[in-house]
């Protein structure tokens, strides 16, 4: 999947970089590559959003579905560099309260 890259473990953290559109046609392949990586290197999850054009409420869902398998295994998820557009839809469904938003 192109809008995700896995760019591996760095001290402690599992870097992820998002580009391009996550909605309803490729969510689910997301998720599966997402955690995918993440099963087979447990550790904090660091989404790099600065390349991410649009997300649906698909992909919001998505996120919170990443994050209880994150929170269930004791670590924390963070998203960084969204664009202020995107940035808003976590704000306003008051994701931000319930993961790190840089």
């Amino acid at each position: 999947m192109q809008e995700v890259t896995i760019q591996g473990l760095e001290e402690g953290v599992l870097r992820v970089a998002l580009s391009g559109e996550i909605d309803l046609g490729n969510a689910e392949e997301f998720y599966t590559e997402v955690m995918s990586a993440y099963k087979q290197t447990p550790a904090n999850l660091y989404f790099d959003c600065a390349e991410l054009a649009f997300i649906d409420s698909t992909t919001l869902g998505t996120f919170v579905k990443i994050l209880k398998a994150v929170k269930t295994d004791g670590y924390k998820m963070t998203l960084a560099n969204l664009q202020a557009k995107i940035k808003k839809l976590f704000v306003i469904c008051s994701l931000d309260s319930i993961m790190e938003i840089l």
